[in-house]
C-alpha cells in the first residue's frame, strides 16, 4: 500500500508541474532530469549510469538502469554490476561484459528520496517562474495592458492578467476618480518591475504621463506610424493635461489628428482618464513661442527670457491673468510642468494708468540682442532708458555709442508721437 501511495505522489508531482505557468517544455525536462539525477547520485554514488526520460506531456518519466554483467564472484557493487545469473534471468544469452539495461523503480528508494525530489523540484520551479515573470514584464515596462481586479486593499488593489499572474496598481497610481470592483477589468501601463530578494512585482499605473501617451499611440494611427510625434507630456492625473505633438509632414496637421473630427479620437482616452480635460498644442523648438502655447487658452502680450535659469517673466492683459493662471493654478502649473521653465505672470501695464512701454514691444524696430543687453541691467521699459545717463547705458550694456543713441532715438520718437 504504502508503495502504491508513492507512486501516485510521484505522479501528482508531475502533474503540478505539467500545469506550471511561463516555463518551456526543454527547460522543465532540464530541471526534472537534473532533479532526479541529483537523489539518485546522492542515495548512490554516481549516477553516470543512469538514463533518465522525462515526459511532462504526460505527467510521467522513466529511469533505466545500465549494470555491466560479472561473474556471480565478482560482483562489488549491484548498481554498477549485475550478476551473471541475475542477468540470465533477464534474458538467457546474456554473458559476461556485455551491459544489461533494465527500468529502474524510482519509488523503491524511499518515502524520504521522494519527499527530497518534491521539495527540491518545487524549489526549483518556484525560482524558475519567478525568473520567467520577471523576464516577461522587465520586457512589457511602458505597454498597456487589461488586467481583472481580484482583490482590493487600502493602498493598492490585486490584478490578475490571463495567465493568472499577480499585478499591483497602487493607490498613488490610480486617477483620484477611479473607482473598480472585484472581477471588473482595469486598463493600465506596466510602470516598473521591483526584483527585490527575487521577487518580482509588477507594478501599473494609470497616472504616469506613459500611459496617456500610450492611448494616443493606440487611438491616433499617424502617431503609431511615426508621422506624428509626441514631444511632452504634463499631467495632474483625472483633472488636466496638456500634450505637445509635432508632425514631420507639413500637410497633417499634428493637433487636429490627435483631437479628430469633432474630438472623435481624443473622446475615449478622456473617458478612459476619468473626464481628464486634455490640450493639445503644436510643439516648437523656440521656447517663447512654447511657452505662449502652453499658456493656452491665455493670450501672451510679452515675454521675457533667461534662458540659464530657465525662467519667464510672462506679461499678459489683466483680462487674460486669471486665464493663463487656471482654475487652482492648474494651467500655469502645467505650463510649467510641459516647458520645464519657471513661469512668473505679470499684468501688462494699463493705459491710462502708466504710458510706459516695455522694450519688448519695440522688437520691430531693435534688435532682439540690443533689447536683451538693455533688460541684462534692470532697465526693462522705454521710460527707464530715457531716464537713464546716456553714459551709463554705453557703458553696463557694453553696447557701441552709435547703437545706444539709435535705441534712444527710437524710443523718444515713440513718446513725441
Amino acid at each position: 500500500m504504502a508503495k502504491k501511495e508513492e507512486t501516485i505522489s510521484l505522479i501528482d508531482t508531475f502533474s503540478e508541474f505539467k500545469e506550471l505557468k511561463n516555463i518551456d517544455r526543454t527547460t522543465m525536462v532540464s530541471v526534472l532530469e537534473e532533479a532526479f539525477r541529483s537523489v539518485i547520485a546522492k542515495t548512490f554514488g554516481t549516477d553516470e549510469n543512469y538514463d533518465v526520460i522525462v515526459n511532462p506531456d504526460k505527467g510521467d518519466f522513466e529511469i533505466w538502469r545500465n549494470r555491466e554483467v560479472v561473474a556471480d564472484e565478482d560482483l562489488e557493487n549491484p548498481h554498477m554490476q549485475i550478476s551473471l545469473t541475475e542477468a540470465q534471468k533477464i534474458d538467457s544469452s546474456y554473458e559476461i561484459g556485455e551491459e544489461v539495461t533494465d527500468e529502474f523503480n524510482f519509488a523503491k528508494m524511499g518515502r524520504r528520496a521522494i519527499l527530497n525530489l518534491r521539495q527540491a523540484l518545487a524549489s526549483k520551479i518556484l525560482e524558475l517562474e519567478k525568473d520567467s515573470l520577471y523576464n516577461k514584464y522587465i520586457d512589457k515596462v511602458g505597454t498597456v495592458l487589461s488586467a481583472e481586479v481580484y482583490q482590493i486593499w487600502k493602498k493598492e488593489m490585486l490584478l490578475l492578467d490571463d495567465e493568472g499572474n499577480e499585478l499591483l496598481l497602487p493607490k498613488t497610481e490610480q486617477i483620484p476618480a477611479d473607482f473598480y470592483r472585484k472581477g471588473e477589468t482595469v486598463r493600465a501601463v506596466v510602470a516598473r518591475v521591483d526584483n527585490k530578494n527575487n521577487n518580482p512585482k509588477i507594478i501599473l499605473s494609470r497616472t504616469s504621463p506613459m500611459f496617456l501617451e500610450r492611448l494616443f499611440e493606440m487611438e491616433v494611427p499617424e502617431i503609431n506610424d511615426g508621422l506624428i510625434t509626441i514631444k511632452r507630456i504634463a499631467r495632474i492625473p483625472g483633472e488636466r493635461a496638456k500634450i505637445a505633438v509635432e508632425s514631420y509632414d507639413d500637410r497633417i496637421d499634428p493637433v487636429g489628428a490627435c483631437v479628430g473630427v469633432k474630438g472623435s479620437r481624443i473622446h475615449g482616452i478622456v473617458r478612459e482618464l476619468r473626464n481628464e480635460n486634455i490640450d493639445v498644442i503644436n510643439y516648437t523648438p523656440n521656447v517663447s513661442l512654447f511657452i505662449q502655447r502652453a499658456l493656452s487658452p491665455a493670450k501672451v502680450s510679452s515675454i521675457r527670457l533667461n534662458e540659464e535659469e530657465k525662467k519667464a517673466e510672462v506679461f499678459l492683459r489683466p483680462e487674460e491673468v486669471s486665464l493663463a493662471i487656471g482654475k487652482g493654478g492648474m494651467n500655469i502649473k502645467l505650463a510649467m510642468m510641459l516647458t520645464e521653465y519657471t513661469i512668473d505672470v505679470y499684468r501688462e501695464l494699463e493705459d491710462g494708468v502708466d504710458d510706459d512701454i516695455y522694450l519688448d514691444e519695440f522688437k520691430d524696430e531693435i534688435d532682439s540682442w540690443v533689447i536683451d543687453a538693455i533688460k541684462s541691467i534692470g532697465i526693462d521699459t522705454a521710460k527707464a532708458a530715457l531716464n537713464a545717463p546716456r553714459e551709463m547705458l554705453i557703458e553696463k550694456t557694453d553696447l557701441e555709442e552709435e547703437t545706444v543713441d539709435e535705441v534712444l532715438r527710437i524710443l523718444k520718437s515713440e513718446f513725441e508721437e
